[in-house]
């Protein structure tokens, strides 16, 4: 019997022990510290010359890991063995697909605090953060798992008499799985294991700032029994490899999540008709954000300043989900204000193998130059109230930033930053903060401060996002407690860790037998 699906807890590093346990991990990240790392197509280790370095995006001359890289003819037998390992994956039982899972999340169970220490190591991230993301990926194998045991036998349909019909699901086919480095281990894991648990075979091509954690969870798929070909681990380069897979005829399906630009271009790429193809790709993008915290004037305003400032600045801002941008009625607008500025002035910034440090460094050298631009910017088109400062000798540290009195047209209140820096507007009323709430081109998260109940039932109506939150911050889904992805921009609103996200991984069959 398979236990209900409960979220894996967040660990208290308040409590010595686990803080203890988690140093260890730390320890055993470092023993590994610039090891390389093969392809792995069809089971079968390949090292090329060509090699993608990791950094520690905190200290630039510390190397993580070197990993092979991809090549487009690796990436042609990466699709061959795809394909032929489909001919059987997709007739294993769901069941056995189900329990690779469970042994998979065990096992990252048991190394939680390791793989937690590589998240700190390879992303930057801060202990909080990288043991949430940890928390996340186990959450992704265990719920898809009991999912696909609930949409094994199909659907429910009606039959006459003489007449017996079923509604069943069958696999896709090969897909081709493209993750992002800002939720490295959570969403690298969720999107492949929901891929293989339908029974589709995977090209995995990881981000290539965050490629060895993708390496040693493949090796946690094999430990659990993964069969050899089901997933292949192939990073390389998006215009080399990730282009050629996109376009290849034998690819059924790209699951996506990065930035706007490469997922409109992936979907473009998709809907042309490659010789030999003979379906319609599916795409499933997530793709970003520009999210709005509205603070109304009937609110907890000290519950705002938090909330604004924890979800502006968790891991640098570097979240889809981050707040962006905060539109604050104009009879509380000074208050919350000073406080976010208070809030911001006290946060601590560096390298996070220090447990009491906040905020860790942004990815890499072209993230720092992208955000320190949009300072710049902030500076000509509001006020700088808090931060603005950057340093990238040793690692990639920019200071936490406020900017307020913003235009809702100005441009960082517009496009989507993704670092640690929050715009601050004014609106006379409610019905004014939600529309400014409305207008960008995206549509992924969003939260609301009120103790208005009418303001709480108009914005769930009209603001106009895949993921609303009432009364806190805009970030940190939990999978099957808040179903995550967005409108507009943002994507084909998928939501990941949600009932219908397998689904998209799969093709209903009617089959009808005369009795």
């Amino acid at each position: 019997m398979v236990l209900p699906y409960k979220h894996e807890p967040f660990t208290d590093f308040t409590d010595e022990s686990n803080k203890s346990a988690f140093e260890k991990g730390l320890a055993t990240v470092e023993s590994y510290l610039g090891k390389d790392y093969d392809l792995i197509v069809g089971g079968e280790r390949i090292s090329t010359e060509d090699k993608i370095v990791s950094i520690n995006p905190a200290k630039k001359d510390e190397v993580i890991g070197r990993v092979s890289k991809a090549s487009r003819d690796i990436a042609e037998q990466a699709m061959k063995a795809a394909d032929e390992a489909f001919q059987t994956w997709r007739k294993t039982k769901p069941e056995v697909r189900a329990d690779i899972l469970f042994r998979a999340a065990a096992i990252v169970r048991r190394r939680k605090h390791e793989f937690s220490a590589l998240l700190l190591k390879e992303a930057g991230k801060p202990w909080n953060e990288a043991d949430a993301d940890t928390a996340e990926a186990i959450d992704f194998m265990e719920y898809y798992a009991r999912q696909m045991l609930k949409l094994k036998d199909g659907q429910p349909v009606e039959s006459r008499p003489g007449e017996y019909n079923r509604y069943s699901y069958i696999p896709l086919g090969v897909g081709v799985v493209i993750s992002p480095w800002n939720f490295a281990f959570a969403i690298m894991a969720g999107t492949t294991v929901a891929a293989l648990v339908t029974g589709n075979t995977v090209l995995l091509k990881p981000a290539s700032a965050t490629p060895v954690v993708a390496a040693k969870f493949v090796e946690v798929l094999e430990e659990a029994g993964l069969p050899k070909g089901v997933v292949n681990y192939i990073p390389g380069s998006g215009s080399e490899v990730g282009d050629y897979l996109v376009d290849h005829p034998r690819t059924r399906f790209i699951s996506f999540t990065g930035s706007r630009e490469v997922g409109l271009r992936i979907y473009e790429r998709a809907s042309k008709l490659s010789e030999g193809q003979i379906w319609l790709k599916r795409v499933i993008a997530e793709m970003g954000g520009k999210d709005t915290m509205v603070i109304d004037k009937e609110a907890d305003l000290e519950l705002a300043a938090q909330s604004i400032v924890k979800s502006a600045f968790g891991f640098s801002g570097q979240k889809c989900s981050a707040c962006s941008r905060a539109v604050i009625v104009e009879d509380v607008y000074d208050q919350v204000v000073d406080r976010v500025v208070e809030l911001t002035k006290e946060l601590t910034v560096g390298d996070t193998t220090d447990s009491s440090i906040f905020m860790g460094p942004v990815i890499d050298q072209a993230a720092y130059d992208k955000i320190m631009e949009y300072v710049e910017i902030g500076r000509s088109e509001g006020r700088l109230l808090s931060g603005g400062e950057g340093d990238s000798s040793k690692g990639y540290f920019i200071q936490p930033t406020v900017i307020a009195d913003l235009d809702p047209k100005a441009r960082i209140m517009q496009e989507e930053i993704f670092g640690p820096v929050v715009a601050l507007a004014k609106a006379k009323d409610f019905n004014e903060a939600l529309e400014i709430a409305n207008n960008t081109e995206y549509g992924l998260t969003g939260a609301v401060i009120t103790n208005n109940r009418d303001h709480i039932e108009q914005a769930r109506e009209d603001f106009h996002v895949g993921n609303l939150y009432f009364n806190r911050g805009c970030t940190g889904a939990i999978v099957g407690y808040q179903p995550f992805g967005g409108f507009n921009m943002s994507g084909t609103d998928s939501k990941a860790g949600g009932p219908d996200y397998l689904v998209l991984h799969l093709q209903a069959k009617t089959t009808s037998e005369m009795l």
